[in-house]
């Protein structure tokens, strides 16, 4: 493709390095030039293979990656890429990534190679800027964190297992458990496929406490079909599947045998020699004065984490991990201080606590389930004082009071199975303000304690009905496009002009609040019943939502996420109460073009919603 020289010439020489070259060559190298049109998303320089021209960006944008998708630079227009294949080794290590549409021109190495032999100066800038991308790398490399948590279960694993088949007696599981001084024993059969786990619990409750026989088979109180995890997971997938589980063994499996088991032991000593420990037992804590400032722990412990490196994923489900283990120690705690329940119920977490995304400044959202045979007269006091002591207690933890009362200590939010499905059908029939808020949050739901049965019931049935309502569909789009990001028309961030949040942005109610809200959209309208944010919108992509659509807003929501955990990790480690509110002068160049980049892909799926919705008209 044919250019205008003298164009080509004038933009060369308002950019180093070629604004060094006399005017003669300027023009001869202009005329070496050919371009190129790159999408947003092409990669011209791929890592690990030949490339065999310098690149000079005309328009647009294109992002040096490393490895593991690490960003190293972003070049702009004017700036190039891929010297580094020209001087040294052929092959890139780095992928070339435009993230704007981009024109860009290519020089041939051999003219690059003769141009830079006549002038070492250029040839000199080039070699420098290969050494900084070359120690950005490094840096990056050496500052990656090396938290335990993501120590791969094959290195935590107990390999010398015990097993037996189904057939042995329980008296002699008990007798090899015994003797091995272990607390698990695994079932297996044929070529070490597990079959089933026996731990000293089965032991207690499911032969002595009933009365059976010993000489029963072991097969018969064995947990079959046990949660197992891979053995190339991290320490963290294991810890998480206790946490929520309540169990303290899983078995290790790699590619579908037995490669071993891990204990809750096992993880608390490896975190016991890490920082960032998180595995304080919540579970025997005696009292409620021994939960106090639990929670609050576990957000600092969990901003130190995040400054070593975790993801944002990572540390929401960290978070998520210590309220979920204060709310069900405090509910026990509540059961043994007034007696059994007089009837069956659910204690559930909804909101940013029921998709496991809890943030460092999360407050409390919950509600209470109760069976049908529940009656006010007779059991009213009872689940007052009940979810009067958990929501107290979760305050002394740390976990503050939500300041919309949205929670089960609030009598409107303590409902039989029947009821709660009837207001569900009443927020999806007629979406009010108040009823999409209300729907916003609930549809976040999860059971922690209690009827998982109660809870799953009256979920399902919001799910199923929430997939048909088109109307409802309608108006949670409307709130999704109408969260407009802090985004001028020419890309500028948009901050708050005075009072205490001056020069800042909110990067929740601007940012992640409104990819929050689309993934439920999405998730709604295809009537899956996921509830965490990024699995729905992997759910959703191809199908409610283009696949390039759909990763544009995760990349979007983990970026904003890992801001938002940064930038309260520090405040914790500050002694200031976290917030969503970010300096954009205190971020670094290529921070505050991802930080655009992410409120301009909100941006444009809110332009797709307002053409698939009618939220104009709402």
């Amino acid at each position: 493709m044919s250019v205008e020289l003298d164009e080509v010439t004038s933009f060369l020489a308002q950019h180093e390095p070629f604004s060094r070259l006399p005017e003669e060559e300027l023009a001869t190298l202009a005329g070496q030039l050919s371009i190129i049109y790159l999408r947003r998303g092409d990669t011209p320089v791929h890592r690990g293979e030949t490339n065999e021209f310098l690149h000079i960006i005309r328009t647009g944008a294109v992002d040096v990656i490393g490895e593991d998708g690490v960003l190293l630079d972003r070049r702009e227009a004017g700036l190039t890429f891929g010297y580094s294949t020209l001087q040294g080794e052929p092959t890139s290590a780095y992928d070339m990534v435009a993230v704007e549409d981009s024109l860009v021109f290519t020089l041939p190495q051999q003219a690059f190679s003769a141009l830079a032999q006549s002038n070492p100066d250029l040839g000199r800038f080039f070699s420098a800027q290969s050494r900084q991308v070359r120690a950005a790398a490094r840096e990056l490399a050496d500052a990656a964190p090396s938290d335990v948590l993501r120590t791969p279960l094959s290195d935590l694993a107990r390999t010398d297992v015990l097993t037996t088949v189904a057939s042995t007696t329980i008296a002699d599981a008990a007798q090899l458990m015994t003797e091995r001084g272990v607390s698990s024993l695994l079932v297996t059969h044929g070529q070490q496929k597990l079959e089933g786990i026996v731990t000293d619990r089965d032991l207690r409750s499911r032969v002595l406490a009933v009365g059976l026989s010993t000489t029963r088979p072991v097969g018969e109180i064995m947990t079959a079909d046990p949660v197992t995890v891979s053995a190339d997971a991290p320490a963290m997938e294991a810890l998480l599947h206790m946490a929520e589980r309540g169990i303290h063994h899983l078995p290790v499996v790699d590619e579908g045998r037995l490669h071993g088991i891990v204990t809750q032991s096992d993880v608390t000593r490896l975190l016991h020699n890490d920082p960032v420990y998180l595995a304080a037992d919540l579970s025997r804590r005696g009292s409620r004065a021994e939960l106090a400032d639990a929670f609050t722990e576990a957000t600092r412990l969990a901003g130190r984490f995040v400054e070593r490196g975790s993801t944002p994923a990572e540390a929401a489900s960290l978070v998520t991990l210590a309220a979920d283990a204060v709310a069900r120690r405090l509910c026990t705690l509540a059961e043994e201080e007034l007696g059994p329940p007089p009837v069956d119920y659910s204690f559930v977490a909804v909101g940013s606590q029921g998709r496991r995304e809890m943030a460092l400044a999360s407050d409390q959202d919950n509600a209470l389930v109760l069976s049908d045979d529940y009656n006010p007269a007779a059991h009213g006091e009872y689940f007052e004082r009940l979810t009067t002591f958990v929501c107290e207690g979760l305050a002394e933890a740390g976990q503050v009071l939500c300041p919309g009362e949205m929670m089960a200590m609030t009598p409107a939010w303590r409902m039989t199975s029947s009821e709660w499905i009837e207001t569900f059908r009443h927020w999806i029939r007629d979406p009010q303000p108040d009823a999409l808020l209300n729907a916003q949050i609930f549809f976040d739901f999860r059971v922690l304690y209690g009827s998982e049965e109660l809870g799953r019931h009256v979920h399902t049935a919001a799910v199923e009905m929430g997939k048909g309502a088109t109307r409802m569909h309608a108006h949670l789009a409307s709130l999704a496009a109408r969260r407009e990001p802090p985004l001028t028309f020419f890309r500028g961030l948009v901050v708050e002009r005075d009072g205490d949040y001056a020069n800042t942005l909110d990067i929740k109610k601007g940012g992640t609040a409104g990819i929050v809200q689309m993934g439920r959209l999405f998730a709604l309208s295809s009537g899956s019943a996921v509830v965490d944010t990024r699995q729905r919108l992997k759910e959703a992509a191809g199908d409610a939502v283009s696949r390039q659509g759909a990763q544009e807003l995760l990349d979007a929501f983990d970026f904003l996420r890992a801001l938002s955990f940064q930038h309260q990790a520090r405040q914790l480690r500050e002694g200031v109460k976290p917030d969503y509110h970010i300096d954009p002068k205190g971020l670094g160049r290529l921070e505050r073009e991802r930080l655009r980049d992410a409120f301009r892909a909100i941006k444009s799926m809110q332009n797709a919603l307002a053409t698939k919705y009618p939220v104009r008209s709402i």
